[in-house]
């Protein structure tokens, strides 16, 4: 009796790399593109002759014009060539290993400081662009909901500590957080003159004043300690 046919499909190593090649230099262009000249004003056509494949070619590696801008906002996030994971991106491992809520806060913050001034652009372009655009909104709002969700994380990694006031919920935390992490707020304040700096210290001071727990004389506690 003759052996059952393989009906699996071979996958070969160098056609995975080549894809994966592709793939990267069609993030790349995009990247390049989104952050020059916006992403209203940039072509799928044109991401695809910087990357020197077909229209075809990036929507099959990438996906469709919103789908492109979230995986180059995922990659600028997680500082890769590649859209990165939250849980794997360094500022968020760096936010789990800091010892105590202010640390938490800080690192946090400094990292709002310096990836908002490339992000922002990208998901208001989205938000304005889901006006009109149903796949668009789709995209913008599923980034919207997807950034609630991680703040409850980060409320529940703040609690860890013990140093979050007693009487505010995770959801309270979370979104408070929320509200001024949001490229709008950031944007906001960038149009009214601050640098991404003073945003990032703004921040630290608010949420550490609203937040943790203080003494009677107004001092935030530092891992048991006061401070």
């Amino acid at each position: 009796m003759p052996d059952p046919v393989n009906t699996r499909p071979y996958r070969s190593p160098r056609r995975r790399e080549r894809a994966a090649a592709t793939r990267a230099a069609v993030l790349r262009a995009a990247h390049e593109l989104f952050t020059a000249a916006g992403y209203a004003d940039t072509a799928v056509s044109e991401v695809a002759a910087r990357a020197r494949v077909s229209v075809d070619t990036v929507y099959a590696s990438v996906g469709r014009k919103p789908q492109l801008l979230l995986a180059v906002h995922d990659m600028v996030l997680g500082s890769a060539g590649e859209p990165v994971p939250a849980e794997q991106r360094g500022y968020v491992r760096a936010i789990r290993a800091a010892p105590d809520a202010r640390s938490k806060i800080e690192v946090y913050a400094s990292a709002l400081g310096r990836l908002l001034p490339t992000t922002a652009p990208l998901a208001e372009a989205l938000r304005v662009a889901g006006l009109t655009d149903p796949e668009c909104r789709r995209v913008w709002e599923d980034l919207d909901e997807r950034r609630a969700r991680h703040m409850r994380l980060f409320a529940a990694d703040l609690r860890a500590t013990g140093e979050l006031r007693g009487d505010l919920s995770d959801d309270e935390v979370a979104d408070l957080v929320w509200s001024m992490n949001a490229p709008s707020y950031f944007s906001a304040l960038i149009r009214r003159g601050r640098t991404p700096e003073q945003y990032a210290a703004l921040l630290v001071d608010v949420w550490t004043r609203t937040l943790l727990v203080r003494d009677e004389a107004g001092t935030t506690r530092r891992s048991g300690r006061l401070r």
